[in-house]
């Protein structure tokens, strides 16, 4: 799928890469751009619409497929990382925070715009996941659970909105340079070269985009012994 043309609704697009999505789906042609997130007044970018979404509250969503009812591109980008491992004090409360945004939060976008898709030929959707999907460190480890979950929900939603036509793309990522990875003494890409990643691929018909070189590496070295990675990482 291109983006020429195409009606984007971004969530968490007030900020990062949500931001850099807006940004580069204006410059790509988009013929109208949505920026969703929890506070419209957030969104700052010339060009685009803002949306009020909480992506945990089902209601808004479903305010949202009413009033975005031309979306041909659904990007789900909204996501929080709480960091710790499952063991320490408040890991729970964390997990089910986390689950909230990162998986129920697409599960309910991709339900509540599968039909508008559907309308318009197909469309896609864009989930943004992480290389955490596949590893696991402690100061990760809750996080990646939920973007674990997520990934397992974008193999779903392939299958079960390929008789529809609609793309679904999985990004997975390292370390960005963004709110989110603040603190975290890692090398990191640009939004802009992530979400320039996303959309070649999307346009290249791809069902995933491997965003960095460590990415890539984790994949590659999935049946391998984790720890190896794991060390690799820590370095």
């Amino acid at each position: 799928m291109h983006i020429e043309n195409a009606t984007v609704l971004i969530t968490g697009a007030n900020r990062g890469i949500g931001q850099a999505f807006a940004r580069e789906a204006l410059a790509r042609g988009a013929r109208k751009v949505y920026a969703a997130a929890r506070d419209p007044a957030s969104i700052t970018l010339a060009g685009v619409e803002a949306v009020a979404l909480d992506v945990t509250k089902p209601e808004q969503v479903a305010a949202a497929a009413a009033r975005c009812s031309d979306v041909t591109l659904l990007v789900n980008n909204a996501g929080i990382a709480l960091m710790g491992d499952f063991l320490a004090d408040g890991a729970v409360e964390a997990a089910r925070a986390q689950l909230e945004t990162n998986y129920f939060g697409p599960l309910l976008l991709a339900r509540a715009f599968a039909p508008v898709l559907k309308a318009h030929g197909g469309g896609a959707i864009l989930n943004v996941l992480s290389v955490a999907s596949w590893i696991s460190s402690p100061v990760l480890a809750v996080y990646g659970s939920s973007k674990s979950a997520a990934w397992s929900l974008t193999n779903g939603l392939r299958h079960a909105l390929r008789a529809q036509g609609t793309q679904v793309l999985g990004l997975h990522m390292g370390f960005v340079d963004t709110d989110l990875a603040r603190g975290i003494e890692m090398p990191k890409s640009t939004p802009e070269e992530i979400v320039r990643a996303a959309f070649d691929g999307l346009a290249a018909g791809a069902e995933e985009v491997l965003g960095d070189a460590l990415t890539r590496q984790v994949k590659q070295g999935l049946s391998a012994e984790p720890g190896v990675y794991l060390a690799e990482i820590r370095r």
